[in-house]
């Protein structure tokens, strides 16, 4: 029964997602911004595309919970109450999005009981949705995908985030010392391009759980390794604005340890 279930919900989640690309690339590098009050940015297509997947997503499956970062209001935690929710990141690189430059992605999670089951990501830099979970592949747009299976070198690439806490900075340093860095300015995409073998790695210290949701069902399949190395954010029991930030390392088993062992943590 779960496996129909969640069959039907993909196909909406996937036609909903590419629904929205031709607004994405339509206000691309024009929309304009306003900061919230957490300091974040925030364009109206970023309102605009949560408002319209929910919609569908409601719609489609009245009693799934839908959360977004944009729609949520005010502070206080929404329990997590139904057996399928939904995880929503409109445009993960806002920054990036209204600068014109390309790194940015539609992310929409699936979780049933508080678990990332499904991963739908459009990835505007290269123009193709990126989308998997347990059990059912990961795709790059049509073609199957894997992740990589090597062990860690020194030209190995691992995605990385800028941390907001300055006390992290000597873990970037570290990785500076030993692999080639890439900050695409999207932890969605460094997560997903792990999963599809363009990365061999992440870390990342400033995430919260709109941000990987639906990521992280991509790693599962693919046999990335995410190691929480603060707040773990699964299975997702409430979704707050206020959540505590999320700090992991991701890639092969291999890599994991080699990172766990370079930040001895």
């Amino acid at each position: 029964m779960s496996q129909g279930e969640i069959d039907s919900r993909i196909v909406v989640a996937k036609q909903a997602v590419l629904a929205e690309t031709a607004l994405l690339h339509a206000e691309f590098g024009r929309a304009k911004t306003e900061i919230k009050a957490d300091g974040t940015k925030v364009t109206p297509v970023d309102i605009a595309i949560s408002q319209h997947l929910q919609g569908t997503i409601t719609s489609a499956f009245p009693t799934d919970q839908f959360f977004s970062e944009e729609l949520t209001p005010g502070t206080a935690a929404i329990p997590v109450t139904a057996r399928f929710c939904w995880v929503c990141d409109p445009i993960d690189g806002t920054n990036n999005y209204i600068n014109g430059i390309s790194y940015c992605a539609v992310s929409l999670g699936l979780l049933e009981n508080g678990v990332p089951v499904y991963g739908v990501i459009y990835d505007l830099a290269r123009r193709v949705l990126i989308h998997g979970g347990p059990g059912r592949g990961v795709w790059d747009g049509d073609k199957r995908a894997s992740a990589r299976n090597v062990a860690p070198h020194n030209h190995s690439l691992i995605g990385f985030h800028s941390p907001v806490e300055k006390t992290f900075a000597v873990e970037g340093k570290k990785l500076i010392e030993n692999f080639k860095i890439r900050g695409l300015g999207s932890s969605t995409l460094h997560l997903a391009y792990a999963a599809i073998g363009l990365l061999d790695g992440v870390v990342d210290h400033n995430n919260k759980v709109w941000d990987i949701a639906a990521a992280a069902a991509l790693l599962a399949e693919a046999g990335i390794e995410i190691r929480y190395l603060e707040n773990p954010p699964f299975p997702l029991t409430e979704f707050t604005l206020k959540a505590k930030r999320i700090q992991y390392a991701a890639g092969n088993p291999a890599m994991v340890a080699k990172l766990r062992e370079i930040f001895g943590r």
